[in-house]
C-alpha cells in the first residue's frame, strides 16, 4: 500500500501542479488575445440607452506574519441597447458607473469590448 502512495504523490502533484500553471497561461493569454482584439477593433460612436447597472464584489483574504487582512474589489458593468436592439454589457470604472442611471440616452463610444464614454444627450 505504501509503495503504490509512493508511486501515485508524485503523479498526482505533477499534475495539479501542470493544471495550475496551465490555467495562469491560459487566463493570460485570453487577456492579451482581447486586449490586442480591443485595439484592432475601430473606436465607434453609437446612439444608446443604458439598461441595466451590476457590479460584482470580491472579498479576498490574506495572512501575512499571521495577521489577517480582508480586502475587497469592484468590478462594475452597464448593459447598453443600441438602435438595432442588440445589447452589450461593457466593464467600466466605478466613477462612470455612478454618473450613469437606467434609462439614460445618449452616445455610446467603444472600441471592441471596451468602454471609452458615454455622452448624455
Amino acid at each position: 500500500m505504501f509503495e503504490l502512495l509512493e508511486f501515485l504523490f508524485p503523479i498526482m502533484f505533477i499534475t495539479v501542479f501542470v493544471i495550475v500553471i496551465g490555467s495562469f497561461v491560459a487566463t493570460g493569454v485570453k487577456g492579451i488575445s482581447e486586449w490586442n482584439k480591443n485595439n484592432n477593433s475601430p473606436r465607434l460612436t453609437v446612439p444608446a440607452k443604458v439598461v441595466t447597472k451590476r457590479n460584482h464584489t470580491g472579498v479576498h483574504h490574506h495572512n501575512h506574519n499571521g495577521h489577517s487582512h480582508r480586502t475587497t474589489s469592484s468590478t462594475y458593468y452597464v448593459t447598453f441597447e443600441v438602435e438595432s436592439g442588440d445589447r452589450m454589457e461593457l466593464q467600466m470604472d466605478g466613477c462612470e458607473f455612478g454618473l450613469l442611471v437606467e434609462g439614460d440616452e445618449g452616445k455610446l463610444t467603444f472600441q471592441g469590448t471596451r468602454y471609452l464614454g458615454f455622452e448624455r444627450e
